[in-house]
């Protein structure tokens, strides 16, 4: 069987040795690597380990032999387009997001730097995380179905300040939201 676990993690910028940190108990870079080789087993005790330190379900590490996957084939620098030595798979945005809901925002008209035609997707956050979420962009709900959008500009125990994207709006006060959406991926055609 042929893993993805190199192709993951790189997406995700992150080592061997932050992967086997975050696995739960901790394990060696060594090991990981070893394991993304395949020199070295994937039982499914490895498998939900490394999936829970990267975050993303299990059954994304694997793939089956005649699966068509899109793949990651050039990187663009500051000197240009550059070929990657060798393709690897290019894992779905929504994918890689971690823990919580996920929700999406379609924009139609534009406003600061969202375009007509985006797409904003959204990872719920339940208010133990609020803090976390100042100088974010997030999404909140208002009484009676509406919601308010902008960049966390403040918040206190019972009310948040809220800065709508674009120019010459004002800042939008909100009591208590039970959950925030933080925007975490802009999807926009090209």
């Amino acid at each position: 069987m042929i893993n993805r676990i190199r192709d993951i993690r790189r997406q995700k910028g992150m080592t061997l040795a932050d992967v086997a940190a975050r696995c739960a108990p901790p394990t060696t870079a060594q090991t990981i690597g070893r394991l993304e080789t395949g020199t070295r087993n994937l039982s499914l005790v490895w498998m939900n380990r490394i999936a829970a330190a990267l975050e993303v379900d299990p059954e994304l590490l694997v793939k089956g032999e005649a699966e068509e996957q899109a793949k990651m084939v050039a990187r663009l620098t500051d000197m240009g387009a550059e070929a990657l030595t060798a393709p690897r798979d290019a894992i779905l945005p929504s994918e890689l997001v971690g823990d919580g809901v996920q929700m999406a925002m379609s924009v139609e008209a534009s406003a600061g730097d969202y375009r007509s035609g985006d797409q904003i997707w959204l990872r719920r956050v339940e208010p133990a995380n609020f803090a976390k979420m100042v100088n974010r962009d997030v999404l909140a709900p208002r009484p009676g179905g509406r919601f308010v959008y902008g960049r966390l500009i403040d918040r206190d125990e019972h009310r948040m300040a809220l800065l709508p994207p674009g120019i010459g709006h004002r800042q939008l006060v909100i009591d208590s939201p039970p959950w925030l959406a933080v925007a975490e991926m802009l999807v926009r055609k090209l």
